[in-house]
């Protein structure tokens, strides 16, 4: 029979074909990630000069104070990436790292191929708010890859050999390495409570649960090799601690099922519900804690969902597979004959929808830009370079190091663990004109302001005769302090055609953060 030079494959290759292509396709996203540029700016640091920071260089408020790197070895990548294959080798990199870890939780789902792809097309629906160019993305994959290990190495033992060769690279890559150790505890913690409850005997639970502790002991010993020495050991729980960031940051808010993008994650939620309501396929415990663990994490913060994925989704698949058990294997039909040429078909066609998502982001890389970052309001920050510091707006902060670095310096960026609670309040009183939002400008000498129109801050500025409007649009408003300022100085009583003019431009109301870490 003639296929036109159509490839032919069978069923199981072909779902592993569509969901390669269509997680290729669905994870790239465009290289617009408001850390990205001070990501950019960091490797590039560290392949100029040969060291990796120690101490903070880009901004004036936390100039040459401790600053743990953890992603030194993301960062390295990204620019290496970026600088000999522009934004269309990032979002494909990117794309890679994030698909490679879905591959891992389909190979963990039981039952047949297209009962684990659609379980694992739900879990990445669930995670795509937190999709993007970000180092989260190491940890997504690298996280798969440890709990593939951990699942397969019950039957081969040796495949545990290789996890603390990669926890090393994973702890260089993301502070999120944490989450193996205690991933693994969990585990350990579910063995001892099938021992409790007599599901497993004590004689096949104490030789995994002591290669679980040695792993544990391994890993742990390893995390002073980055080049933030020990202080990774304290890094993880300073940030969980936060309640500055867990105010400000919209990523570390707990999911609001109101949104549109967090139904999936419900669905998945109800169906773990079905699935443990029915004894037969209630899992061991030893996948129960770890799993308890991350929904827990999952629903206090918005950047742990993509964790809980990895642990519920294979649980969710086995529920599935269960429930289907009863229909048997289809009947053979006639068009059994001319399906593997279809199924190769539809494998083409999504590799060819992947490939044109991934041309069409590349080529929208400018515009996307343009849409998200103040261009031309930098190059006029730019043109009027004063040697000094400007007060940004957080989501512009990596931006405008970026491009502004070394003549100007930052307030804050999205290195919100660098800055601290009482920073991220500074600035918040700044730019919501709460009290004291004018001393906060004084005490640092605050000389320049990059904010957006609508901002609290800039519709006070405007009006101060002891600043300069030099640049403004829709997107952005620049202002330079001609004077110093004090309390008795007030707005201006008498505004001048451009301050008017600017003042129309201003919104009433100071926009929500939108900034993810």
């Amino acid at each position: 029979m003639a296929t036109l030079g159509i490839p032919r494959c069978s069923g199981r290759f072909a779902f592993v074909g569509i969901l390669l292509f269509g997680l290729l396709a669905m994870t790239a996203r465009p290289a617009t990630d408001h850390d990205l540029w001070w990501h950019l700016r960091t490797g590039q640091w560290i392949m100029e000069t040969g060291t990796v920071p120690r101490v903070d260089p880009f901004s004036f408020t936390r100039a040459g104070q401790p600053w743990v790197s953890h992603e030194w070895l993301s960062e390295l990548v990204f620019y290496e990436t970026w600088k000999h294959a522009g934004a269309g080798g990032l979002i494909v990199v990117s794309a890679i790292v994030t698909t490679a870890g879905f591959l891992l939780l389909y190979l963990r789902c039981p039952g047949k191929p297209h009962w684990a792809a659609a379980a694992t097309a739900l879990g990445a629906l669930t995670s795509a708010p937190a999709w993007g160019v970000r180092p989260q993305m190491f940890t997504f994959a690298l996280a798969s890859l440890l709990l593939w290990l951990l699942e397969r190495g019950q039957q081969r033992p040796w495949l545990l050999v290789s996890i603390p060769p990669m926890f090393l690279l994973w702890l260089n890559l993301h502070a999120g390495s944490a989450l193996g150790p205690a991933l693994m505890l969990a585990y350990s913690l579910g063995l001892v409570i099938e021992v409790a409850l007599g599901d497993t005997p004590w004689q096949e639970a104490w030789r995994p649960l002591a290669r679980l502790l040695l792993l544990v002991l391994a890993c742990m010993a390893l995390v002073p090799l980055n080049p933030s020495g020990a202080q990774l050991y304290r890094y993880p729980f300073d940030t969980l601690r936060s309640s500055g960031m867990r105010s400000f940051i919209v990523e570390w808010f707990s999911p609001n099922f109101h949104e549109l993008r967090f139904i999936p994650f419900l669905i998945v939620l109800l169906l773990l519900l079905a699935v443990l309501a029915r004894v037969r396929a209630r899992p061991q415990a030893r996948t129960l804690v770890p799993l308890v663990l991350t929904t827990l994490l999952a629903l206090d913060a918005v950047r742990h969902v993509p964790i809980f994925v990895l642990l519920a989704i294979p649980v969710v698949a086995a529920g599935l597979a269960g429930s289907r058990s009863a229909t048997g294997e289809p009947t053979p039909s006639p068009a059994a004959q001319v399906r593997p040429m279809f199924n190769g078909l539809a494998v083409v066609l999504m590799a060819g929808f992947a490939l044109v998502r991934w041309v069409g982001l590349a080529q929208g890389q400018a515009a996307a830009e343009a849409q998200q970052f103040p261009a031309k309001a930098v190059e006029a920050l730019r043109s009027r370079d004063l040697g000094g510091q400007v007060f940004a707006y957080y989501d512009w902060g990596g931006y405008t190091i970026y491009k502004l670095y070394p003549e100007y310096q930052v307030f804050v960026d999205g290195r919100a663990d660098l800055y601290g609670d009482d920073l991220l309040q500074q600035f918040q009183t700044a730019i919501q004109l709460r009290t004291g939002w004018r001393e906060v400008l004084d005490r640092w000498n605050v000389r320049a302001v990059l904010l957006p129109p609508q901002c609290a801050l800039v519709q006070a500025l405007v009006r101060d005769h002891t600043w300069h409007l030099e640049y403004g649009d829709s997107q952005a408003l620049v202002l330079f302090r001609t004077s110093q300022s004090s309390e008795k100085e007030g707005v201006s009583t008498n505004p001048s055609p451009v301050r008017e003019k600017s003042a129309k431009m201003l919104a009433k109301t100071v926009p929500n953060l939108r900034h993810s870490m």
